[in-house]
């Protein structure tokens, strides 16, 4: 029995603790700032390394104005042709996932969150070959975009 519980409690452990884990291929950094003021440090970081920036969704207003109610939840669409062009040229499909997306949101203890995709990830899901370099320029980028929006 003491076999029994040294192998299944770990692996109990391990199994629960995945379920508070984001998505897989998202990558998640805690925001010591409200949704709004995150979403807006965010762009403002984007538009000084000169990413363009596409959208700001607010879902919820959005759910608002159906009537419905949803914690603050807010979507940034961002890239830059220069980035994203080379990664389409080495598997065309990446482009569902282009541009880039950063999601903020609040969770149900108030916390903020700031979500984005994996570039590796996005090299598994895509079988994407030869774009090693490329890949990680974006994923430093998105490290570093991420750090400085949320702190």
């Amino acid at each position: 029995m003491n076999v029994f519980r040294m192998i299944a409690l770990p692996l109990i452990f391990l199994l629960c603790s995945g379920l508070a884990q984001a998505a897989e291929g998202l990558i998640v950094v805690k925001s010591n700032q409200s949704v709004a003021a995150t979403a807006d440090k965010l762009e403002a970081v984007l538009s000084e390394n000169g990413m363009k920036i596409m959208n700001r969704i607010n879902h919820a207003a959005a759910a608002e104005s159906a009537g419905m109610e949803l914690r603050p939840t807010e979507l940034v669409i961002f890239g830059n042709p220069k980035v994203g062009t080379p990664l389409m040229q080495c598997a065309q499909s990446v482009a569902l996932d282009l541009p880039q997306k950063a999601l903020i949101w609040e969770d149900e203890s108030g916390q903020v969150w700031l979500g984005y995709n994996d570039p590796e990830y996005l090299k598994a899901r895509h079988s994407i070959e030869g774009c090693d370099a490329v890949l990680k320029k974006v994923s430093g980028a998105l490290t570093n975009f991420a750090g400085a929006a949320t702190r």
